[in-house]
């Protein structure tokens, strides 16, 4: 293999970021349903103060001719050309914490090369845990809150929050096959699977990835901004239920979904968060004694929006 770190271009400053951050990862590609993957690097690069740190070469990993890039011809010529764009960012969340972004496309080329530069720059940067969101079409339905599927070594996570768990063969992703790479080196890694619903998979749904978003939360404690994307939800189910409404086919459809929905998740209850390893609910003395211990915890770190 050739030398992995010839396949981008380091275009910030390495040195300055902080060693122990998150690295958040989510490459469109091989499958986005709902658009979850491209809403949330959007959305993220938006939203919050992002700067880009390695570039990675598209004439080493992108193949043109089954992604061709996007280019502007006005009148007599060509104006402009929008190369896509594979890259790592240092962004900062809602309260000021720092995290690592890799966003972009999902190489065509070079996936084992690929994948040993990114463990090389975690391991360079010192990165505690790998987190990566992508999205499948599954037989759900929207009526139910969208469920999640995860892979790798936490299995806090996995416990939790694993709605499905099949043993199957599937059509791997560069990221599945980081993924595999990272447990191999014992490095804490959580690949989250959004199932979006089957009929929605080729539109651009919002509260997927609001769902993303709470997920990676929940694994990383970085705060994002949903209030946008909850808002574009609000809207976009409404114009689903108008269709449904008038449509009976369509609602006996999905009316077949929840009857399958909710008899699955019988048989397969997942735990409450909210109870102790016996199933007991905490008391308020309790709730009130972790909070002080949570507060206590961001004054010591310094974080903006302590309650001080």
């Amino acid at each position: 293999m050739r030398d992995p770190e010839t396949v981008f271009e380091v275009v910030g400053d390495l040195a300055s970021v902080p060693r122990g951050l998150d690295l958040i990862a989510g490459l469109t590609g091989f499958a986005d349903a709902g658009a979850v993957v491209t809403q949330l690097g959007e959305h993220l690069l938006e939203e919050l103060d992002a700067t880009e740190l390695v570039l990675f070469d598209n004439d080493e990993l992108l193949d043109y001719r089954s992604r061709r890039p996007v280019m502007t011809f006005e009148e007599t010529h060509l104006t402009e050309f929008h190369p896509q764009r594979l890259a790592l960012h240092l962004v900062a969340d809602e309260l000021g914490k720092e995290f690592l972004l890799l966003t972009g496309y999902e190489p065509d080329l070079q996936w084992e090369r690929f994948s040993a530069a990114v463990m090389g720059l975690i391991d360079r940067l010192g990165v505690a845990r790998t987190t990566w969101v992508h999205a499948i079409p599954m037989p759900v339905p929207h009526t139910r809150p969208i469920r999640v599927t995860v892979s790798g070594n936490r299995a806090e996570l996995t416990e939790a929050m694993s709605i499905w768990r099949p043993t199957t063969q599937l059509p791997g992703t560069a990221m599945h096959l980081l993924e595999y790479r990272l447990q191999e080196a014992g490095h804490s890694v959580a690949g989250f699977v959004i199932l979006v619903p089957h009929y929605l998979g080729d539109t651009t749904y919002p509260a997927a990835a609001v769902t993303a978003l709470e997920s990676l939360t929940t694994a990383t404690g970085l705060v994002f901004p949903t209030d946008e994307l909850r808002e574009e939800g609000r809207d976009f189910l409404g114009r689903i239920e108008e269709q449904v409404t008038s449509n009976q086919e369509l609602q006996r459809l999905i009316e077949s979904l929840e009857r399958r929905h909710d008899s699955y998740l019988e048989e397969n209850p997942l735990p409450s968060q909210l109870t102790d390893s016996e199933g007991e609910l905490p008391t308020a003395d309790e709730i009130a004694e972790e909070l002080q211990k949570f507060l206590a915890i961001r004054r010591d770190e310094g974080e903006p929006g302590s309650l001080t």
